[in-house]
């Protein structure tokens, strides 16, 4: 109980309590305010602080639900470290299910961000200096882009010894080496030493439970992993299948796209992944892998054109 308190925004968190708090962001033509909601849960012994956050981008919801559950099941009183929890990052564009902020900028291609800069430029500063500066472990949640749906996955930086055993211990099914996106939170946080997870899985603008559920178990797994919790109980994940190169199969036509290949399935390169289809039904082409791997993302759009991504393969090593 000599812990001291944890001071975000105007508040200070007691040791063994959890807090909300508003942060405040902007003000709307019509005077009122918007925020950035953070949860902050301060256990009473000493341990990391670590963040995890949802919906940099509008249309992600998946992470909005994982954070939900982890919130639900932690408690203060024997919570050993610090969570912050920031559910909605994108608090304008989850509003109205858009991925981009109302000027069309990619929240996550403006960290670290300014005070004086754009909306997008304010929110990533005001989440670097009131967030990410307390933490050393950071859980970035999103989904896959626009009708398109990925296969839980964790990407980080695998060369990095300690984010690697954090995402071992996510135990997602593939987790890949990933690059550095300038303007990324990942990048901003890693260039101040914090270690980044960036999980994907499910679909834009769905509510996936499947994508939810490896989220939830995977962010518990990292809790534990790093001594702030308990183990999961009856947990024994199968590793990480490990990936360091992936691409996207591309349509050879244009057609009404009829795939047989699921996430998570493993195939051989030339083998037959799907078709593609006039309206009348008769076959355009068919679609091929390009290398051997395993399905880790693809297209939910019914028509493809030529040279749209259709199927997204990983190699494993």
């Amino acid at each position: 109980m000599n812990r001291p308190s944890f001071e975000i925004g105007s508040i200070r968190v007691r040791p063994g309590m959890k807090r909300s708090v508003s942060l405040p962001i902007t003000r709307l033509v019509t005077g009122a305010e918007v925020e950035l909601p953070v949860r902050v849960v301060h256990g009473r012994e000493d341990g990391p602080t670590v963040w995890i956050n949802a919906a940099i981008h509008g249309d992600e919801a998946v992470g909005v639900e994982v954070v939900r559950q982890v919130l639900a099941d932690l408690d203060p009183k024997t919570l050993r470290g610090t969570l912050i929890a920031i559910p909605i990052v994108n608090v304008l564009g989850f509003m109205t299910g858009d991925r981009y902020l109302p000027d069309r900028r990619d929240l996550n291609r403006s960290f670290p961000g300014s005070a004086r800069g754009s909306l997008a430029g304010r929110i990533a500063h005001l989440m670097m200096n009131e967030v990410v500066a307390k933490c050393t472990v950071g859980i970035d949640l999103h989904t896959g882009s626009d009708r398109r749906t990925n296969l839980p996955q964790i990407r980080a930086d695998l060369e990095d010894a300690e984010t690697r055993e954090l995402a071992e211990a996510f135990a997602a099914p593939v987790m890949m080496h990933a690059r550095i996106r300038d303007g990324s939170l990942r990048h901003a946080a890693g260039e101040r030493g914090a270690k980044v997870l960036l999980y994907e899985a499910g679909e834009a603008w769905r509510m996936d439970p499947w994508a939810v559920d490896a989220g939830v178990i995977g962010v518990r797994r990292v809790l534990a992993h790093l001594g702030m919790t308990e183990p999961v109980a009856e947990d024994s994940p199968t590793p990480s299948q490990e990936t360091w190169r992936s691409g996207w199969v591309r349509a050879r036509g244009t057609g009404m796209l009829h795939l047989e290949a699921r996430l998570g399935q493993t195939v051989a390169k030339g083998e037959r992944l799907g078709g593609l289809f006039d309206s009348f039904g008769k076959r355009v082409r068919l679609v091929h892998a390009d290398r051997s791997g395993v399905v880790v993302g693809h297209t939910e759009a019914p028509l493809v054109n030529s040279g749209d991504a259709v199927i997204h393969i990983a190699e494993i090593e």
